[in-house]
């Protein structure tokens, strides 16, 4: 990779760290919506919700690792991971199943659009790698839309 300017990597950098942050909080959210699921599609969604978050959970140590590899610092606290994600904390555990799919289902969508923001901001800076696997990260995200899409109708 080209030696980037610091205002560029510093874009990059904060946007990888933001797709870090949304990652973690919705992994989070994911696990909570996966132990407190209730209803006649328990068995479904606890497996649903298991699977998706293991998805997530998968890609926190390529997206830390991506910030490192650009020689900067990523999350270091559950504070920070607050300060950065745009996913919101939902503490109700006696949401429906349903409004547990839809807020996935949403919470996935600000992902992908921080997704595309990681995308955009490594294309700008000619940083192939990052922009090349962002690309399964994308296409990950939007296979979860889909599924929550489907699985809300």
């Amino acid at each position: 990779m080209a030696e980037l300017g610091d205002n560029a990597k510093a874009g990059l950098v904060t946007a990888l760290n933001g797709a870090l942050a949304d990652t973690m909080a919705l992994y989070f959210k994911t696990k909570n919506f996966h132990w407190h699921v209730a209803g006649p599609r328990f068995r479904d969604l606890h497996v649903l919700f298991d699977e998706q978050a293991a998805q997530l959970i998968g890609t926190v140590d390529d997206l830390g690792e991506r910030v490192r590899k650009n020689d900067e610092y990523t999350l270091t606290s559950i504070g920070m991971v607050q300060s950065e994600t745009r996913i919101k904390d939902q503490d109700d555990v006696t949401l429906t199943a349903d409004a547990m799919v839809a807020e996935l289902r949403d919470d996935n969508r600000l992902l992908h659009k921080r997704l595309g923001e990681v995308k955009e901001a490594a294309e700008d800076v000619g940083d192939n790698a990052t922009s090349g696997i962002v690309d399964d990260w994308i296409d990950q995200c939007e296979e979860r839309i889909w599924f929550l899409n489907q699985t809300s109708k």
